[in-house]
């Protein structure tokens, strides 16, 4: 059977000539714009801009800062949400928590540098170290868990406690076989492989398979010296990867000192420190981030439920 065609005139040429391009195309490119998990930041002051080229690597950018937070409160939500069942909640979940929630109202701090400029994640990675066992011959490994900043402190516990759990009940894993692959590499070779990995990631070329297993590349690493009973320590920042942050907490220490009326009390703090990266964000931006922080502290029972908003990064 012979096609039917519909003869082309002057008239159906200028009709399918009118035919629009579907409206929806622009807003299907702009929203999988947002979607994208790193995307560069553009609008900058000149001055922000330059810096990562004059101060170029991560370490000789550092910034050290320390404080004190009152953990009355704190250990209340701890025990409130004990009875609640979180039988395994601890003081690390809380500091996770709290971090992820002011990364919500201050998105600059999820900033990193990768080929001196300035780029913002969608999600808050967290690296944070730990051992089977408290002993100095059990081995340790990093694990990362990545949430969004509009996470509540059910999402962080059950995401870390899985990790945990699961580390613990099978030690090793991906980061662990991939570290041990490399090792067996002759010393030479492996110091030519890692040039190669340091180029591709100043590029950010490298595999998202291996970032995503690479606690090199998160938003910020967090360690608790409080197991140790020692202060917290400064941690440097890495070269490689994307950290721009390290936050350490130490133990628990207990003082007596007047309250309001001059009456001497026993009080509980802990001391946190951090290691900054100055490039993502200036000095003004980070002591206002402090200060948000220290109101989460003095309210823990916000992180219950997620944030009224979630601020999006600058473009």
């Amino acid at each position: 059977m012979e096609e039917t065609k519909t003869p082309v005139t002057e008239e159906t040429a200028e009709q399918t000539a009118a035919v629009p391009e579907p409206e929806n195309k622009p807003e299907k490119t702009k929203k999988e714009k947002k979607l994208k998990e790193h995307r560069r930041i553009k609008s900058l002051s000149p001055m922000a801009t330059m810096i990562p080229f004059i101060m170029v690597d991560r370490v000789g950018s550092q910034n050290f800062i320390t404080d004190t937070v009152d953990v009355e409160k704190l250990e209340k939500y701890m025990k409130e949400k004990q009875q609640q069942g979180m039988t395994n909640i601890s003081m690390m979940h809380i500091m996770i928590a709290a971090y992820v929630r002011l990364v919500a109202s201050r998105p600059g701090l999820n900033r990193f540098i990768r080929g001196q400029r300035v780029w913002t994640k969608r999600h808050v990675d967290v690296s944070l170290t730990i051992k089977k066992e408290m002993t100095l011959e059990s081995p340790d490994t990093v694990v990362k868990i990545s949430l969004l900043p509009d996470a509540t402190i059910e999402d962080v516990y059950n995401a870390l406690n899985e990790k945990i759990v699961g580390y613990r009940d099978n030690p090793g894993g991906n980061f662990d076989d991939t570290a041990r692959v490399l090792s067996y590499i002759p010393s030479l070779l492996l110091k030519s492989v890692v040039a190669l990995l340091r180029a591709m990631d100043y590029f950010g070329l490298i595999p998202k398979f291996l970032t995503d297993l690479s606690p090199f590349h998160c938003s910020y690493f967090i360690t608790s010296m409080g197991s140790l009973g020692i202060p917290p320590i400064y941690h440097h920042l890495y070269d490689f990867g994307t950290c721009p942050v390290f936050f350490a907490f130490g133990a628990k220490r207990r003082v007596y000192e007047p309250d309001a009326e001059g009456v001497i009390k026993r009080k509980s703090y802990v001391d946190y420190t951090f290691v900054l990266d100055e490039r993502i964000c200036d000095g003004f931006y980070y002591a206002s981030a402090m200060r948000v922080l220290k109101g989460i502290f003095r309210n823990p029972w916000q992180l219950d439920n997620p944030p009224a908003e979630v601020i999006p990064d600058i473009d």
